[in-house]
């Protein structure tokens, strides 16, 4: 049985969140944005690394 988009991520969100209060998923949910933007702030600082590496070994 294949559930719709919608209730596939309402299910999703069930299970994810299942025994959260409303408080601790909006927590858990700023938490999880935040470190998404944390992430790619350091991939953009190792690219960068890579950069200066690679345009210091060319010298």
């Amino acid at each position: 049985m294949t559930l719709p988009p919608k209730n596939r991520s309402i299910m999703s969100r069930a299970a994810k969140f299942g025994g959260l209060e409303v408080t601790e998923a909006k927590r858990l949910r700023t938490l999880e944005e935040e470190n998404a933007k944390l992430k790619k702030l350091l991939a953009e600082a190792m690219l960068d690394i890579a950069v200066f590496k690679d345009i210091s070994s060319k010298k």
